[in-house]
């Protein structure tokens, strides 16, 4: 029914890696057979040690390059890529890792349910029979509280601050751009977790199926959304995939992937399905070692509605009821489950104008052109970058900081404006992030909007338009309540849509009332905040913090050191 803009980076579209296949791989797991590891959580490998703060999971950090101001916001430089699966070289593995390297490790099938939290689970029966009949604990998160910062955190076992992921987006101030949702997995500084395995177990698989950051990364089996972009600007739902024989393969079984209902007013259970049966149809046919999940539902209706509305909850059930047959099948095949969450979204109701702030306080500055005002991050002595309930502020000269803090100092529904101790304080000291980084209320969340009248917005404002947006915008979620006629429009561009014809689905409102969900701090109340549950009893006794998620998940595939449970 509604448009949405690309959920993927169009820089990217250039990446030809060649496809490998975990098949190809000397003794691919056939997720038949009992784990040969072994898995009691008592014994010196005990998964439950993932909170040891003496872990010595290796994490790579780089040169701060603040002191360079040319340097401030280059990337980490990522790891040299493995081999491929037919060309791996097979080096004898180190002494102590004779055992495991004849063995398989255990399989593990780890589901990112976006929002969920331990109040969520009231509704959802088949993950909270999962919980009661294995183990469960409170999962911490990172600020910000968003799925790039939260998913890398978690795959690296490292801070913002390390692997370089400050939010969903940022400004690349050697480009003067605002960029968000970008997809190449470069930009994740660190060892990654299947890294840390491979250097156990050369041969370890691993399967991403719509996790962030999938594009150019070591794993053996990538799906991520990817729309087609033809040359008469036509954008049409698609997805990426390797090995690219995988494309149509599912294409063919479950359809083109649904994009529009991946985000925008259309956001539905049926992005979430196809996810679903994708991993399904990944289980029966390219078993790998590892297969992460990540599955945006809850996402949709609890910003809109806020979580303890009834449509909520119905989101929840529904969920919860589609993952059955997944959760089945890597029951039968003898997979440990984890099911976690980057964060819980809470209640809100105020919307906060930060850049309007700093606009009037003549710190913001736009550019005109056909009567439409864009930001201009380049000429402004201070913008904000907007991300959920965290927005980075950017100040182009220190001498322009004490200024920025007043404009911002009285502004209703900010509750934190962190600094530099501020930002290290929470591990986000990176040189990526703003030179002020502004944290909301419980009940409050930052738009994006710098513009002082509608009139002057750019046309950009009113599609779901991801990636031309200097800021997260939830308000793509809805279609305009204000405008009698907004069904009326939407149908006569998807007409011209199906005709071929280039069209405009304009239905997004400019007021930001509707929204009743956010989420981007840290959770007041454990209740609110994200869990971790998992289908091994005794895997987890206690909380569990985000940054020992990647050991956690080494631990329960048996891939720990024998005589000390260490993480390669």
């Amino acid at each position: 029914m509604s448009d949405v803009s690309d959920v993927s980076d169009r820089s990217d579209r250039s990446d030809t890696s060649a496809p490998s296949s975990p098949n190809h791989h000397t003794g691919a797991p056939s997720d038949t057979s009992a784990p040969s590891a072994p898995s009691d959580p008592s014994g010196p490998s005990d998964p439950s040690r993932a909170n040891d703060t003496t872990s010595t999971t290796p994490r790579t950090t780089s040169t701060n390059p603040r002191s360079d101001p040319h340097t401030r916001s280059a990337p980490h430089t990522r790891s040299a890529p493995r081999p491929r699966s037919d060309s791996r070289t097979h080096s004898a593995p180190r002494p102590r890792d004779d055992v495991r390297a004849r063995t398989r490790p255990i399989p593990l099938l780890v589901l990112d349910v976006v929002g969920l939290t331990p109040r969520l689970l009231d509704h959802m029966p088949r993950l909270t029979a999962l919980a009661r009949s294995g183990s469960h604990a409170p999962l911490g998160t990172v600020l910000p509280a968003v799925t790039c910062a939260a998913q890398s955190t978690f795959l690296t076992g490292t801070t913002p601050a390390e692997h370089g992921i400050v939010g969903n987006g940022w400004y690349f101030r050697e480009m003067g751009e605002v960029l968000l949702w970008r997809q190449h997995n470069g930009l994740v500084g660190g060892d990654k977790l299947w890294d840390a395995a491979r250097r156990v177990h050369p041969d370890y698989t691993v399967a991403n199926v719509c996790w962030w950051y999938a594009m150019g990364s070591d794993t053996d089996i990538t799906v991520t959304p990817r729309p087609v972009y033809y040359a008469d600007g036509r954008k049409e739902p698609d997805c990426y995939t390797r090995p690219a024989a995988l494309h149509d393969e599912l294409t063919e079984k479950l359809g083109t992937f649904p994009l529009f209902h991946f985000w925008g007013p259309g956001a539905d259970l049926v992005s979430s399905q196809w996810i679903i049966d994708a991993t399904r149809h990944l289980l029966r046919t390219r078993p790998t070692d590892l297969i992460l999940t990540y599955l945006p539902h809850l996402d949709y209706d609890l910003q809109r509605y806020g979580p303890d509305d009834p449509r909520a909850h119905i989101a929840a059930a529904e969920l919860d009821a589609a993952l059955g047959p997944l959760l089945d099948d890597a029951t039968a095949r003898g997979r440990t489950v984890v099911a976690l969450s980057e964060y819980g979204i809470t209640r809100v109701s105020r919307p906060v104008d930060i850049n309007r702030a700093l606009r009037r306080a003549g710190l913001l500055e736009v550019h005109t052109q056909d009567g439409m005002e864009y930001l201009d991050p380049g000429a402004s002595r201070a913008f904000a970058v907007a991300d959920h309930q965290l927005a980075h502020v950017y100040v182009r000269r220190a001498e322009d900081l004490d200024a920025t803090r007043t404009a911002l100092a009285g502004l209703p529904g900010i509750a934190e404006l962190l600094d530099d101790e501020g930002k290290k304080a929470h591990g986000l000291d990176h040189p990526r992030a703003g030179e002020l980084v502004a944290v909301a209320a419980p009940d409050a969340w930052f738009t994006y909007y710098y513009w002082l009248d509608d009139a002057r917005a750019p046309d950009f404002a009113r599609l779901v338009e991801i990636h031309r947006k200097p800021g997260y915008d939830p308000a793509e979620l809805f279609m305009d309540p204000k405008d009698p006629y907004v069904r009326v429009r939407a149908a006569t561009a998807l007409a011209r849509k199906k005709t071929g014809m280039r069209y405009r689905m304009a239905v997004v409102p400019l007021d930001p009332s509707p929204v009743r969900g956010s989420h981007g701090r840290l959770p007041d109340r454990a209740e609110d905040g994200p869990v971790l549950l998992c289908s091994q009893p005794g895997a987890v006794r206690g909380p569990v913090a985000a940054t020992d998620v990647k050991s956690l998940l080494l631990r329960l595939a048996g891939l720990t050191t024998p005589t000390t449970g260490d993480t390669p």
